[in-house]
């Protein structure tokens, strides 16, 4: 007969892998204070993290070396991103003369260098030529696509790269600080502008180069920096993060609400139009959203006295 050694042991049975925790449907928008060095799309899996949602997506690209306004949206928020993305813009930004580089910030290669500075009064009586709808070309470091690839792709291979002018509106540029080697503007666009170009074209236009060495995105659509959460906020705790989730219906700010009764409000989750009634009833409206009860339903358009759904909500 043998008897067990006691001190011998037996191997423990490998250990089961924890579960991940299970993904959930969150609706709302998280207004992200972003900081230096963060990708958009790293900040997008930091707040999905948080919130463990399923779904998440961002409403414009906001460069690494740039810090700022990130509106992140989670779940049913994604149907609201272009009335977003498509609204007017803030930024403050500091352009460091005597140096262009390829990628009009610092993160690129010096490509030309210049001795001269400007002085404030050259730099203001320029400011108009930058301002109102003008001719801008994107940076070669840019996500535009070209023939399918992004630009910023090909520029990063090696290949030249060549990218036409557009139309841009800025609606305000003004000066906020100049100490001879550098200045810090404020500035108001639209859709497609980008801030490197304006960078470079003023140093080109004042003969001295220049590129941003700084860049802070203050506003996108209705939504400003100053309403923005941090990383550590959303990482402090489920609460913490929960404080700042926003409702849907905060990207549609900007554009009139209908409220429906209940019968309308049902036509239009069934994909149907509805008539509005009522003596103040708009007849013609570009953009809308309906609500019912206070529950967003569906953004859409007027026309001919009644709603037409566009995009309709699961909330």
């Amino acid at each position: 007969m043998t008897t067990e050694n006691p001190s011998e042991t037996v191997p423990d049975q490998e250990a089961t892998p924890a579960p991940r925790p299970k993904k959930r449907d969150v609706h709302g928008w998280v207004i992200l204070d972003k900081p230096i060095g963060m990708t958009s799309t790293h900040a997008v899996s930091v707040v999905k993290r948080a919130f463990g949602a399923k779904k998440a997506g961002h409403a414009g690209t906001l460069d690494p070396l740039a810090s700022g306004l990130l509106p992140i949206a989670l779940g049913e928020a994604t149907k609201t991103v272009p009335f977003v993305m498509d609204g007017r813009k803030a930024y403050q930004f500091t352009v460091a003369w005597g140096s262009q580089t390829n990628t009009d910030d610092t993160e690129g290669s010096v490509i030309a260098t210049s001795d001269k500075r400007p002085d404030e009064a050259a730099i203001t009586a320029l400011l108009p030529r930058f301002t109102g709808t003008i001719l801008q070309t994107p940076p070669k470091f840019s996500a535009i696509k070209i023939a399918g690839e992004r630009a910023y792709d090909l520029a990063r291979d090696g290949e030249e790269v060549e990218l036409q002018a557009r139309p841009v509106e800025i609606d305000a540029l003004t000066i906020v600080s100049h100490d001879g080697a550098t200045t810090t503007f404020e500035a108001e666009c639209g859709k497609g502008t980008y801030v490197r170009a304006i960078a470079r074209d003023l140093g080109l236009a004042l003969g001295c180069l220049g590129h941003v060495a700084h860049l802070r995105r203050t506003r996108v659509g209705p939504f400003t920096v100053a309403e923005a959460a941090s990383v550590e906020t959303l990482r402090e705790s489920p609460e913490s993060a929960l404080s700042a989730l926003q409702p849907v219906k905060a990207a549609l700010t900007l554009i009139p609400e209908i409220v429906l009764h209940r019968d309308a409000a049902a036509r239009l989750k069934r994909g149907q139009s509805a008539l509005l009634r009522g003596a103040g009833a708009p007849i013609e409206l570009e953009a809308a959203y309906a609500t019912c009860a206070g529950t967003l339903v569906s953004t859409g358009s007027v026309q001919n006295g009644e709603f037409v759904p566009h995009r309709v909500f699961n909330l």
